[in-house]
């Protein structure tokens, strides 16, 4: 059960964080990684609060069953 749970949460994990969006503003620092912009107050509205919320919610969960799964 809690196996089957630990997959669905992965396959969702996955998508949630792949349709985050991108925070670099220009093409030069999608190579860098836009170091600069790491700490800038950016606030997150909208579609981006609710899946940066989401992304948490499940990397919490997956973390938990895993760690339930290792100590059985």
């Amino acid at each position: 059960m809690l196996e089957t749970l630990l997959l669905i949460i992965s396959v969702l994990l996955i998508v949630v964080v792949l349709l985050q969006g991108n925070k670099a503003t220009s093409a030069g620092q999608v190579i860098t990684g836009g170091n600069e912009a790491l700490f800038q107050n950016m606030k997150e509205r909208g579609f981006e609060l609710f899946i940066s919320r989401l992304t948490l919610f499940l990397g919490f969960l997956f973390f938990v069953i895993s760690l339930i799964l290792f100590l059985q």
